[in-house]
């Protein structure tokens, strides 16, 4: 695929790495962080938070979080950390009956994985998909809130907004909901997460696998300073999800917010000149 020509600096919200055979078995996929990087660059994309694939069940993300880490070393990679707990994301009374009986194991985060990746200088974030993961135990969020990194969510139908909202928005913490809170494809529920953004003001969307113009045009005229892009790497390449943006009839102003200017905001290490 040929690179595509712009003059906006863009950075990445959303991209996977799977750093070992475990993830790619997951997953089906084998992208190397070299070919990552080559699609990145033939989109323009200068710098992009990296975090692990799912990992089989039973496995703990420690390892896995260590292997992006070291491979975004002199690579153009934001390492976050990805959790995962025992309680069961459902909103439904079967979930709540679960999550009575809910125990951490010796896989799950604890409220001392989340200090230490906190200030550990490798780390810039984390990442949560609970309908794979699960959701950590309200001490593990506590040390969250406590450390105040952006916390990157894997929201869709099977973690719908309201759920989001019950679970999460409630804690002092900036929280991006992945796809606009509506993966796969739910134009409703993405437009039920934008109605979020009037009630609290620390939540954010990313703008991976949205597809629908309207909902993404709504999303940067109505919230300029809360829609983040994110191309959903590798999963799609990077050019279809810049593309998606650069086509939107907004001003170049809002683009170059979108693009660059609100990622950068809530994760330095994506600014111009960050050491990372």
């Amino acid at each position: 695929m040929l690179g595509l020509e712009h003059d906006f600096r863009i950075v990445d919200t959303r991209a996977t790495l799977d750093p070992d055979e475990s993830s790619v078995a997951t997953h089906g996929r084998d992208i190397s962080p070299e070919r990552l990087e080559r699609e990145m660059l033939q989109a323009g994309i200068v710098r992009a938070v990296a975090s692990p694939g799912q990992r089989a069940a039973g496995r703990s993300y420690l390892r896995a979080n260590n292997a992006v880490a070291r491979l975004s070393i002199d690579r153009p990679f934001v390492a976050f950390a990805r959790l995962n707990g025992p309680r069961d994301p459902g909103t439904g009374p079967v979930s709540a009956v679960r999550n009575l009986r809910a125990e951490r194991d010796d896989h799950h985060t604890r409220p001392d994985d989340v200090e230490q990746y906190s200030y550990d200088d490798r780390f810039h974030g984390f990442t949560l998909a609970p309908h794979v993961d699960g959701l950590p135990n309200e001490d593990v969020l506590e040390r969250l809130e406590d450390a105040d990194l952006p916390l990157f969510v894997h929201a869709g139908r099977e973690f719908p907004p309201e759920a989001v909202e019950t679970e999460l928005l409630g804690y002092d913490l900036p929280v991006v909901l992945g796809s606009f809170g509506g993966y796969p494809l739910d134009a409703d529920m993405m437009n039920e997460t934008l109605d979020l953004l009037d009630e609290h003001d620390r939540a954010y969307v990313d703008t991976s696998a949205v597809r629908y113009r309207e909902v993404l045009e709504r999303g940067v005229l109505e919230h300029p300073d809360r829609v983040l892009f994110g191309s959903g790497a590798p999963d799609v390449h990077p050019n279809v999800g810049v593309m998606e943006v650069l086509t939107l009839d907004v001003s170049e102003d809002l683009m170059a917010r979108v693009l660059a200017k609100n990622p950068a905001r809530l994760v330095p290490a994506l600014a111009e000149g960050a050491d990372v």
